[in-house]
């Protein structure tokens, strides 16, 4: 990804039926997780502790072990009560709710100009330096 330098990022792949993964365990090292489309099945799942997948597993031991954990709703609003209140539930347990809404304060002409802000929003939150957007200065 262009404005981002990942050389210093280890990534770790693993089957999400794979329960018995690196990722499942508490002891496992990381600085946290980002859900990228997180449907509001899954959001539910980790909100009731429902940890059927390696997903929702990583994501309950994630914020048990106190650790970064975005997660990011591909619903549109309006959103039901019971999303709602899983999304509080989760937000009381330390995740951080991020709904994928671009912002157009920054005037965007591409779609890649839509994303690049979405991204860059979730990186800023994982403390990963970028060049993906300009940084508002309260001008307009």
């Amino acid at each position: 990804m262009k404005g981002v330098d990942f050389s210093g990022f280890d990534v770790v792949y693993a089957d999400n039926g794979n329960m018995f993964a690196d990722l499942a365990s508490g002891s496992f090292r990381y600085d946290g997780m980002v859900i990228i489309p997180c449907s509001m099945k899954t959001l539910a799942a980790i909100a009731s502790g429902f940890s059927d997948n390696l997903i929702t597993r990583t994501a309950d031991v994630c914020l048990k072990e106190g650790r970064k954990c975005i997660l990011m709703p591909r619903e549109m609003p309006p959103l039901s009560r019971i999303h709602l209140k899983n999304m509080l539930s989760l937000d009381e347990a330390g995740a951080t709710i991020m709904v994928i809404s671009p912002a157009f304060y920054t005037r965007p002409q591409t779609i890649e100009d839509l994303i690049d802000m979405v991204v860059a929003r979730v990186l800023d939150h994982m403390h990963v330096d970028h060049t993906l957007s300009t940084r508002w200065s309260g001008e307009y």
